[in-house]
C-alpha cells in the first residue's frame, strides 16, 4: 500500500511539472506566434520530444511516466492548443490577408485551454463553459481583425453572455457547495425579459418620434 502511494505521489509531481513545462511551452508559442518567428514550431516539437525521452528513460523522478500517460494527460496541449496557435500564426504569416484563419484558431485554442486545465485540476464541472466561449472568441478576432462588421458581435455577445452566466453558476456552486442554479434561472429569465421590455419601449419611442 505503501509503494502504491509513493508512485501515486510521484504521478502527481509529474503531472504538476510537466504541466508547468506544457503551459510554458504554450507562452513560448504564443510569443512567437506574435513575432513571427519561423522557428517556434521546431522549439515546440523539440521540447515535446524532451520530454519523451525523459519519461522513457526514467530520469529526474519521471518513473513510471510514459509516452501514453504523457499523451493521456496533454492531448489538449499537442492536438488542440498548438493546431489554434498555428492557424493564428497562418493568419500572421500571410501578411494579415486571412483572417478567416482566426475562426478555427480562437476556437481550438480556447477548447484546448479548457481541457487542458479540467484534465489537470479536474475541474471539468466548472470549466465546460469554455466550450461555449470558443466560438464567441474566435467570431470576436474575425470582428477585430477584419471588417468590424458588426453582425458578428450579436453571437459574440449571446455566448460570450451565457459562457459568463454558467461559468459564475458552477463556479459559486463549487464555492459554496450549494445548487444556485435553481435560484439562478429564474433571476436570469427575468433579466431577459425586462431587457426585451425596455428595448421594445425605446425602439418605439424613436418609431414615434421619427
Amino acid at each position: 500500500m505503501q509503494h502504491k502511494t509513493d508512485n501515486s505521489r510521484i504521478m502527481d509531481y509529474n503531472s504538476n511539472w510537466l504541466g508547468y513545462i506544457c503551459l510554458k511551452s504554450t507562452d513560448l508559442a504564443i510569443w512567437g506566434i506574435m513575432k513571427k518567428n519561423n522557428y517556434i514550431l521546431g522549439i515546440i516539437l523539440i521540447i515535446i520530444g524532451v520530454i519523451v525521452l525523459l519519461a522513457n528513460s526514467g530520469l529526474f523522478g519521471f518513473s513510471g511516466v510514459t509516452v501514453g500517460w504523457f499523451f493521456a494527460y496533454y492531448w489538449g496541449t499537442i492536438f488542440l492548443i498548438i493546431p489554434g496557435l498555428l492557424f493564428h500564426y497562418g493568419y500572421l504569416a500571410s501578411g494579415r490577408k486571412s483572417p478567416g484563419l482566426l475562426v478555427p484558431g480562437g476556437i481550438l485554442l480556447i477548447i484546448g485551454l479548457t481541457c487542458q486545465i479540467s484534465v489537470l485540476f479536474n475541474i471539468w464541472g466548472i470549466l465546460w463553459p469554455g466550450f461555449i466561449l470558443a466560438p464567441a472568441v474566435g467570431l470576436f478576432e474575425l470582428y477585430l481583425f477584419d471588417k468590424r462588421e458588426k453582425g458578428l458581435l450579436i453571437p459574440v455577445v449571446i455566448l460570450g453572455g451565457l459562457s459568463a452566466v454558467f461559468f459564475a453558476i458552477f463556479s459559486l456552486n463549487a464555492v459554496f457547495d450549494r445548487n444556485i442554479m435553481q435560484a439562478a434561472i429564474p433571476v436570469i429569465l427575468i433579466l431577459i425579459g425586462i431587457f426585451i421590455l425596455f428595448r421594445g419601449r425605446r425602439n418605439n419611442t424613436q418609431g414615434n418620434n421619427t
